[in-house]
């Protein structure tokens, strides 16, 4: 599981920005935040990637978000699904047991 970072975005920001300038290393600033090169280089990744979409005028849902909609999907067809069965054992019920008191 990853462990959240520490950092706030807006210090992200600022290092992504100085790598980009040319005023430190990867190595220097994972070294300064306390972070690994790999999590700099993520963070760099993504700071073009989504600089890239927003000119490209790309606004769409993220990765993320789309993720979650196919698990609600998922759960909104389970839950149906779960219904019909719900329904069926009543009727079933019903016919074992006679007219239910709620029915009427």
């Amino acid at each position: 599981m990853v462990r959240p970072s520490a950092l706030p975005p807006e210090e992200k920001v600022r290092i992504v920005l100085s790598i980009l300038a040319g005023e430190m290393t990867v190595a220097e600033a994972a070294r300064r935040a306390k972070v690994s090169e790999q999590s700099i280089g993520t963070w760099k990744r993504q700071f073009l990637e989504s600089g890239r979409a927003g000119l490209a005028g790309k606004s769409g849902p993220s990765t993320r978000e789309q993720q979650l909609e196919g698990q609600v999907a998922d759960l909104t067809q389970a839950l149906g699904e779960a219904a019909v069965e719900l329904r069926v054992w009543k009727k079933s019920a019903e016919g074992r047991l006679g007219p239910s008191r709620t029915s009427r």
